[in-house]
């Protein structure tokens, strides 16, 4: 079933002497706006977490590798092409579900002798009607791509290659997360060796001490459409923010920890969101020195709640998801009613696409 109603989402993680975003510019330092001295994570570090817990668990991915290669877009594209085409079931269920590719197929496909998917795709009879072969194989790899690639469907993609023209806004937009406070950098001199192919080099490690981090992000039914995104890419995305985080236990990664996860899901017949819901939550850290832990912060989401409960009044949510970690007593912070709890430490089925 397709996503076919808007929700905003809010995800919560502490960051314990790691570095959550190193920016290139800046010696791999964490990113930080260093006038309110507050860190920043790139809502691309978020989407590569999700594309390699996607990758682990066997669904195929847009950016990728093929044995251990780095594929260009054009290859990518035809792998993934040629597999269907070998596989008449899939090609079969394709053409029931979308009709119009169906018409051009059985059109392109009557100047062909051949018999198989392949075999009529790459006869150069068929490819001779060159303005309805180029259209056909347009539609047919960007419909391809939708099917098969969880991140195309999730994020989107800009296709430009020869034969595909084709831009799809991902549903999933998240915004850049930051801290909710000041934090330290841990002021250290660390040397560590840095292993390329044929040799060693040195570097310093560059971490914080504490930050409570929130990334603030939407779901857009109309783009979900035109991506194919369904209610279980939504569901895989939910648990990718979460344990893909879990799952990149690098140097500079370990010391992070997935806290809270919370959606509002509108009603579908409402087509606007409330928008970055960190506005409606206040973190204060009076009378402390140091910030070491969450047990130096007063969390105060009384906006939010009011807020989101505004929105139910007015007859536009449909409910509220959450997860919290289950051994951080986060719930004890955020006291947002939640009216479907979801387990987002639940393991998925590794499966072949």
């Amino acid at each position: 079933m397709l996503v076919n109603q808007n929700s905003d989402f809010l995800f919560v993680f502490e960051a314990s002497m790691t570095n959550p975003n190193g920016d290139p510019d800046q010696e791999n330092k964490p990113r930080m706006d260093y006038e309110t001295k507050t860190a920043l994570v790139s809502d691309a570090r978020r989407k590569r977490d999700c594309r390699n817990f996607f990758k682990q668990k066997g669904l195929p991915i847009f950016v990728d590798t093929l044995e251990e290669q780095k594929v260009p877009m054009d290859v990518m594209f035809e792998h993934i092409r040629n597999q269907w085409l070998d596989n008449e079931g899939k090609m079969d269920k394709l053409f029931s579900n979308y009709p119009k590719l169906n018409e051009l197929w059985s059109y392109l496909s009557s100047k062909s002798k051949k018999t198989t998917y392949r075999e009529i795709y790459e006869d150069k009879a068929v490819q001779k009607d060159k303005k309805v072969f180029q259209h056909f194989n347009n539609e047919l790899t960007t419909t391809i791509i939708r099917e098969a690639l969880i991140d195309i469907r999730l994020f989107g993609s800009a296709m430009a290659v020869e034969g595909v023209s084709r831009t799809f806004t991902g549903p999933v937009q998240i915004s850049w997360g930051y801290s909710m406070h000041p934090v330290e950098l841990v002021k250290s001199n660390t040397i560590t060796s840095i292993m390329n192919d044929d040799n060693s080099t040195f570097g310093k490690k560059h971490k914080l001490y504490y930050g409570l981090f929130m990334h603030a992000g939407t779901i857009n039914k109309f783009s979900a459409k035109l991506t194919g995104m369904t209610e279980d890419d939504r569901e895989l995305f939910r648990k990718a923010l979460v344990q893909g985080m879990l799952m990149n236990q690098t140097d500079s990664k370990q010391g992070q920890m997935p806290l809270a996860y919370l959606e509002v899901v509108y009603k579908p017949e409402f087509d606007g969101f409330l928008g970055d819901m960190r506005r409606f939550i206040n973190v204060s850290y009076e009378n402390v020195g140091a910030i070491r832990s969450l047990r130096d912060l007063q969390i105060n989401d009384l906006p939010l709640q009011e807020a989101i409960e505004k929105m139910k009044q007015l007859g536009y949510v449909d409910k509220v998801i959450g997860w919290y970690h289950p051994l951080a007593n986060i719930q004890e912070i955020f006291r947002v009613h939640i009216e479907e709890f979801v387990d987002l430490w639940a393991p998925i089925v590794s499966t072949e696409v």
